[in-house]
């Protein structure tokens, strides 16, 4: 059994230690060897994309690396299943997109709009998921 003064300083050792890799642990996570988010091929066209992404709420029912709502289908991977044509004959729509008896606002987009929109999804399928996207993929057929 320990006495308190072992106790405290067993105390304050071990929160030293865990504080100290913890801070080590965040410098290397931050580091440039760490950043797998292909930000390098980040074009003008994909931050177009991601902002009519923000503009039109797609998050309130899509998902993107398993974030958002699960009403519609998981895009993180969408161009590599759809292809272009698909996403964009689905954006440019003029009547409501109704797969699998859910439907999806028009959104009436610009062809000019709706490539923004591909260049993000083409961006977005490109990042290093450490393996995620095999727990997407099965989601992502699930619900096309």
């Amino acid at each position: 059994m320990l006495s308190k003064k072992q106790a405290r300083a067993f105390f304050l050792v071990g929160t030293a230690v865990t504080f100290l890799i913890f801070i080590g642990l965040t410098v290397y996570s931050l580091g440039e060897a760490q950043d797998q988010t292909n930000r390098d091929q980040l074009s003008e066209s994909a931050i177009r994309g991601k902002w009519l992404w923000d503009k039109n709420n797609c998050m309130g029912c899509h998902t993107l690396m398993g974030e958002g709502g699960y009403y519609a289908p998981e895009l993180t991977k969408v161009v590599e299943r759809r292809g272009d044509a698909y996403i964009k004959a689905a954006l440019m729509s003029p009547v409501p997109w109704q797969p699998n008896g859910r439907k999806m606002v028009a959104y009436n987009m610009s062809e000019a709009e709706a490539n923004d929109m591909v260049e993000f999804f083409k961006w977005i399928g490109n990042v290093d998921l450490n393996g995620f996207e095999t727990i997407v993929s099965p989601l992502a057929k699930k619900n096309n």
